[in-house]
């Protein structure tokens, strides 16, 4: 679909409970990404995936920001999933800083926070993440797309700099035929360009402001996303957060994890208080 007639946000809804929760994805992910645990969260549940700008079925953008995406995410909400009142939000990585950036600018919209594997802190100060999709999204930006007629050629290319066969996966899920060839789903330039930004927290977008609603603060075992030292910024925006860490997930908790995932969500976005 060309971008100009693309959707500023495309969502995909998934079951019809009475309990109303937002998705909001990761660097290069997409709202599908969250199926399972959408699934998994049935009969109770009704889901809201959403690809954030620039990524999934999503219109492109000339620029990113953090404060600008949750701006645009709310005005979603308001007109449709939330137009009866607040909502669940549930955020992954740079997604989960969207999710706590709509919270604290659109209080009225959210109910209850989930944060999964990410910090309100830039990632000069956590030491995570920055380089990682560093050398992913630049393995991505010098492979040649204009020799690859089969997916499986995309897959043998990249395995030398990217070994790890779900990380690959978990890209080349964003790969399209385009053209007669093949392309990038998301903007990939602008994502590697603005990697700094995607890194860092928007503190000056968020200044003196607090969410006051319960927060479900999902850690990875085998992340370094979520340090202690982190904690102090988390609750000084957060005050009501409670921390859990998921037992052998990586930071792609919710695809390492999901049963304890849906578990987790289950029991916290379900509790009367």
């Amino acid at each position: 679909m060309p971008q100009d007639q693309k959707p500023l946000v495309k969502t995909t809804l998934v079951g019809d409970g009475a309990h109303r929760v937002v998705f909001l994805h990761g660097l290069f992910g997409r709202g599908k990404n969250f199926t399972n645990i959408a699934k998994g969260l049935r009969p109770e549940f009704r889901s809201l995936l959403v690809d954030l700008p620039n990524h999934g079925d999503s219109a492109w953008t000339d620029e990113f920001g953090y404060a600008d995406m949750a701006d645009t995410v709310a005005a979603e909400l308001r007109e449709s999933f939330a137009a009866d009142g607040p909502v669940d939000v549930v955020g992954h990585s740079m997604g989960g800083k969207v999710a706590m950036i709509l919270a604290l600018r659109h209080p009225e919209l959210v109910r209850r926070l989930v944060v999964v594997d990410i910090s309100p802190v830039g990632a000069q100060e956590s030491g995570a993440g920055r380089g990682e999709f560093e050398h992913l999204l630049g393995a991505l930006q010098r492979l040649d797309l204009s020799d690859v007629t089969h997916r499986s050629q995309a897959d043998a290319a990249l395995r030398p700099e990217i070994p790890e066969d779900h990380v690959r996966g978990f890209l080349l899920q964003n790969l399209r035929h385009r053209d007669g060839g093949f392309g990038w789903q998301p903007n990939l330039g602008l994502l590697h360009a603005e990697l700094g930004v995607i890194g860092d927290w928007p503190s000056d977008d968020v200044a003196g402001r607090t969410f006051t609603g319960p927060v479900l603060w999902i850690a990875g075992e085998r992340s370094d996303y979520v340090q202690d030292s982190d904690v102090p910024a988390m609750c000084a925006l957060f005050p009501r957060t409670v921390r859990i860490t998921v037992r052998g997930a990586s930071h792609w908790v919710h695809a390492d994890r999901p049963d304890e995932v849906i578990s987790a969500l289950r029991t916290f976005l379900l509790a009367e208080r």
